[in-house]
């Protein structure tokens, strides 16, 4: 009795431990595509940017609202059934191109 009970905690600690790195890498995956944005780079270079930092099988949306860069990743766990979790992150970045500053901080 105590071993199935242990064998089934293990699992589930593997689990969430796995679907905390899958949301870390979701979060890096959409700043790195922000940076990338915001330094004017083109969009298949930002979407090859995210999907290098990003989980495998996720999505990343791009869209500009005036000067601002917003990249979105979603990717879901691993996991049978109802332990597929979707997650999500997103990164907003100031257009460095469009944004009317010197340059100078």
């Amino acid at each position: 009795m105590v071993i199935p009970a242990l064998v089934l905690l293990v699992a589930g600690l593997l689990w969430g431990l796995m679907a905390a790195v899958a949301r870390i890498q979701c979060v890096d995956a959409a700043r790195a595509g922000a940076r990338a944005a915001a330094r004017g780079e083109p969009a298949e270079d930002v979407r090859r940017a995210a999907r290098a930092a990003a989980p495998p099988g996720a999505r990343v949306e791009t869209a500009r609202e005036g000067e601002l860069v917003r990249v979105a990743v979603r990717a879901r766990t691993v996991g049978p059934g109802p332990l597929t979790v979707e997650l999500s992150s997103e990164a907003v970045a100031l257009d460095e191109r469009r944004a009317g500053g010197s340059g100078v901080l």
